[in-house]
């Protein structure tokens, strides 16, 4: 470890120890250690499946076998994730009154297992599923006894069931929205971790707390789009950082 790499470390810690309310901003690179790669990368889902036959409401339509694939494959992937160190450790965050609470860009429900208790998941959850006509909820566990032969999954109305994602071309429901303002307000702190910033609109949400005159902290591996924004960067994945913090904000 540096001393630049301490310094930076203990420079962050300072900020959030100092914060009044601060609040988490995830997305995909908090997972990847939990065996998730991102959507986007090698190995990702979209390496193997077209986003738009797949996860679009058009898809849902015109393909709903296709899209149940892919919804068997992603539920199988998050259910064998177990929480890393970098959920941990933010959920020990909240746990001590050092942190309100996380608006999460992921649909795998980590934070949640890892004991976060207030998390806006603002593209949705994979674990909750219902009818896309009657909107009747259904147990997202049915998968694991899911054979070929009974895709697409329907409802008793013979609508398609489906997960409470955001697919392509969906709106972001107003509960997360909500949810989301009601966390941000008053907020003089955002932690970034493992989001490079570049899927509107949560993208936009560490841009309120900074308008607002708030202090942004960012945990992330590579260039991003929150160059300009951020006040100090740690440059490092998310599992070796957050841990880190956490113990320095707890000194």
């Amino acid at each position: 470890m540096t001393q630049d790499w301490q310094e930076q470390c203990a420079r962050a810690a300072a900020l959030v120890r100092g914060a009044r309310r601060a609040v988490a901003f995830t997305g995909a690179g908090v997972s990847v250690p939990s065996g998730i790669p991102d959507f986007r990368s090698p190995g990702g889902l979209w390496s193997r499946f077209d986003p738009m036959a797949v996860a679009s409401v058009q898809a849902l339509a015109a393909n709903p076998r296709g899209v149940w694939e892919f919804l068997l494959d992603a539920a199988r992937m998050f259910h064998r994730a177990a929480p890393n160190p970098a959920h941990l450790a933010l959920a020990a965050l909240e746990a001590d009154g050092l942190l309100a609470g996380v608006v999460t860009q992921n649909i795998d429900g980590l934070h949640q297992r890892a004991g976060s208790r207030r998390v806006v998941e603002f593209h949705g959850s994979a674990a909750a599923w219902h009818c896309h006509r009657c909107g009747q909820p259904h147990d997202h566990a049915r998968y694991h006894a899911l054979a070929p032969a009974d895709l697409p999954m329907r409802c008793a109305c013979g609508g398609l069931v489906r997960p409470a994602v955001v697919f392509f071309g969906e709106a972001i429901p107003e509960a997360a929205v909500r949810g989301s303002d009601a966390l941000l307000d008053g907020a003089d702190l955002v932690l970034i971790v493992g989001t490079s910033g570049d899927v509107a609109p949560a993208s936009a949400i560490p841009w309120r707390v900074k308008r607002a005159g708030g202090a942004v902290v960012e945990v992330n591996l590579g260039p991003t789009a929150y160059a300009e924004l951020s006040d100090i960067r740690l440059d490092a994945p998310a599992e070796r950082a957050l841990p880190l913090l956490y113990e320095l904000v707890k000194c």
